[in-house]
């Protein structure tokens, strides 16, 4: 049992114990391993109490650093957690237009973060380097050995090698097949190879024996645990933020607009005094919000296309986990519910949809509590943040954060209920860089700004100057 210097703010439920000491197993015999468990149940936080335990059992003083590869949108997450749990590691996001400038530090880290893209970019660079461990996140994303990916992250040359994922298999058994290679060289043996005497015989003949045997074969680098067998262990309700990054164009359009109400306000206060200028501050945070959530959302007279990071996101989340679990998604804009529902019409992801036009309330609820083809609930936040009970629910995703925490709690806890079985987790989607991240702030500091909408026809204004800044300036 491995003793670990408390990680900052953090104790590792047991089943996060057990996963830490199976990736101590594996370095101490050389193995690569795959980390499985379902999304939500600390894979992140599993990875970074062990990479702080190889840091305290150091034989030497300096190890190399570590290289975390992670799609985009999570790097921030990484960056945050490590930040949160580990704030003693030295810590480098390789990401963005001065990577060059930042090769030199890399030495000198603990933990180096960079994406999938920003590798393939890199790679002649860090085919040079001596890394301690590479770790694939969300390592499904090498699953075709075609592709520029996988044949990037074989030629890393590191002392070891880390997976995680909560869907090794997305597809089919041949997604195994580079994940695995890219562990332990070998395993399989040729892609044609593997690809007859396995994922031929398992996907299209359903061979058992065959099966088993691959079981069997990966299951020493496999550790993969459900939300419903560790269910005991987890409290009734996490709460979690997923950060996405914006695309450039959608960067484009939100700094566009950002600038304009930016003049238009400080032209504003100018003219009227702060407190006769709320309504258009809110009207210019609305818009900010909006943009953010898609452009399509930017001006109803003028195409500024249908750029989304956050739907992207919601997307590959509930491919992922509509298959065993029923999710609710709000948003407080319905224009934005109806770009979410286009989306899922098609994927083919069966939904329910709920706003404030709608008569049938109740037997929407029916429908989504009773029927286990609907998969999905889309609701607005104004209609459906009271008054409705759906225990069928586990996943909840809030995809514009907003400025009363209340008004939030209480859509995670439509299916936080009595009645309800499951473990709940809710995320806020947030966009990096953005008005969303000062909303987030502002409720960490409990510096109401929530009740804002509500007085904005009192006498007393409570956006003030600084507010304006910080919302709206350059920084």
């Amino acid at each position: 049992d491995v003793e670990i210097m408390a990680l900052q703010q953090a104790t590792l439920r047991p089943y996060q114990k057990e996963g830490l000491n199976w990736l101590v197993f594996l370095d101490e015999n050389k193995l690569g391993g795959c980390l499985a468990d379902d999304m939500g149940l600390g894979k992140t936080i599993q990875t970074i109490a062990f990479i702080q335990y190889l840091k305290n059992n150091a034989k030497s003083k300096k190890l190399n650093p570590h290289l975390i590869v992670a799609p985009t949108s999570l790097i921030f997450n990484w960056i945050a957690e490590l930040e949160k749990f580990a704030p003693k590691l030295n810590v480098l996001p390789f990401i963005g237009a001065q990577r060059d400038d930042l090769k030199k530090e890399i030495a000198k880290q603990d933990v180096v973060l960079t994406t999938y893209g920003s590798l393939i970019k890199d790679i002649e660079f860090h085919k040079e380097k001596k890394y301690n461990y590479v770790v694939l996140d969300e390592s499904q994303a090498i699953k075709n050995p075609q592709s520029q990916r996988f044949k990037a992250v074989r030629l890393l040359n590191s002392e070891n090698r880390l997976a995680l994922t909560g869907t090794p298999i997305e597809n089919n058994t041949f997604d195994l097949y580079s994940q695995f290679n890219f562990l332990n060289p070998g395993i399989f043996g040729s892609i044609k190879h593997f690809k007859s005497t396995f994922s031929d015989a398992i996907d299209k003949e359903q061979d058992q024996s065959v099966s088993d045997l691959l079981a069997r074969m990966i299951s020493p680098f496999l550790l993969r645990r459900t939300k419903s067998q560790v269910a005991k262990e987890l409290p009734s309700k996490t709460e979690g933020v997923i950060y996405c990054e914006m695309g450039a164009n959608q960067r484009k359009v939100y700094d566009h607009f950002k600038q304009y109400f930016r003049e238009k306000l400080a032209e504003q206060i100018e003219n009227e005094g702060v407190n006769k200028s709320q309504m258009y501050i809110l009207q210019g945070l609305t818009k900010l919000r909006q943009i953010c959530n898609s452009t399509a959302l930017a001006d109803k007279d003028k195409d500024y296309g249908a750029d989304s990071s956050k739907l992207d996101e919601l997307t590959r989340h509930l491919n992922e986990k509509v298959n065993n679990h029923k999710v609710l998604v709000f948003s407080q804009f319905v224009g934005m519910l109806k770009i979410v529902q286009e989306r899922l019409d098609s994927e083919g992801i069966k939904h329910e949809y709920l706003d404030g036009q709608t008569r049938n309330r109740e037997e929407k609820v029916n429908n989504f509590q009773n029927d286990p083809e609907i998969r999905v609930f889309l609701i607005s936040l104004k209609a459906g943040g009271t008054g409705l009970n759906l225990t069928e629910a586990d996943y909840v995703y809030l995809i514009d954060p907003w400025w009363n925490p209340a008004v939030e709690s209480q859509a995670i806890d439509r299916c936080y209920r009595i009645g309800q079985d499951k473990k709940v987790m809710a995320y806020r989607m947030i966009c990096k860089d953005t008005i969303e991240e000062k909303i987030v702030q502002l409720q960490d500091k409990k510096k109401t700004v929530a009740s804002e909408v509500i007085r904005i026809d009192k006498e007393k204004k409570t956006f003030d100057k600084k507010d304006v800044e910080l919302f709206f300036g350059t920084e």
